[in-house]
């Protein structure tokens, strides 16, 4: 049996007992340490991901791109490679990376994109023509790193970096139910605002009246949630109420600012 990589997969969570496992197992046996920040869960997360042969840490939540760059601290080696407790690494992925390493194309490049596709509660994988969006994933830690922000947890390049692309997807499992997905959106809503706000920006009040069915349009037909049918169509008013919700509640703190 080969060793494992030299890499630290790392994961940060909060009651996601019920999902972390399949995550944590699509990495296990192949890098050589699988690193859980945990934020106070209460559901048993801590024991499933250590029964599943991760390191659990304790930090309380200073938002995502912080939590992010703590977990870099608490890894040993210098590739990283990021996961969410929602998502896990499939079959071809993992042979991609290993032979990445094993071939020492991983000097090529600082940082690799890999492409994250949603698969939905009643489904075993993406579908053909699921949504997916490209982040980096594995990278050198000391080329790029997570960003700072409370809200958007997306890696850094270093100037210079060079950027590498994997073929290989990742599954995405981000939504567990809708009355889930509701409450993660009212959630979410409610940061960006204040992070928006932290940085003087404003959105204009034209928004209110546009940002729903445009978000409708480009998620029914430019993501081709219409594919799906009528689940495409459920997922597609629920995005555009997302984005609006964002818009109203901005709207909402400029009138009680102004009050």
């Amino acid at each position: 049996m080969e060793p494992p990589l030299p890499v630290s997969a790392f994961i940060i969570a909060r009651n996601e007992a019920d999902r972390i496992g399949r995550a944590i197992d699509s990495v296990a046996g192949w890098v050589e340490e699988i690193v859980v920040i945990d934020s106070g869960s209460t559901d048993g997360t801590q024991a499933v991901a250590e029964a599943h042969g991760a390191r659990v840490v304790h930090n309380d939540w200073p938002g995502y791109g912080p939590q992010k760059r703590f977990a870099e601290d608490q890894c040993r080696n210098r590739w990283l490679f990021n996961l969410d407790a929602d998502e896990a690494v499939t079959p071809a992925l993992k042979a991609e990376i290993l032979e990445l390493f094993r071939s020492a194309r991983v000097t090529q490049a600082d940082c690799f994109q890999v492409m994250i596709r949603d698969v939905y509660a009643h489904e075993s994988g993406p579908a053909p023509w699921a949504y997916g969006y490209n982040q980096i994933r594995l990278y050198d830690r000391t080329r790029g790193r997570f960003s700072a922000s409370t809200v958007h947890d997306t890696v850094r390049p270093e100037p210079g970096a060079r950027l590498g692309q994997l073929q290989a997807a990742m599954e995405h499992r981000s939504i567990r139910s809708i009355a889930f997905q509701v409450d993660k959106m009212n959630r979410y809503s409610s940061m960006q605002v204040e992070e928006m706000r932290s940085r003087g920006r404003r959105l204009t009040r034209w928004r209110l009246v546009a940002e729903f069915p445009v978000a409708f349009l480009k998620a029914y037909i430019v993501r081709r949630y219409a594919l799906y049918g009528w689940w495409g169509l459920v997922i597609s008013m629920n995005h555009a109420y997302s984005r609006f919700l964002r818009v109203a509640k901005a709207y909402e703190a400029e009138l009680s600012e102004r009050a």
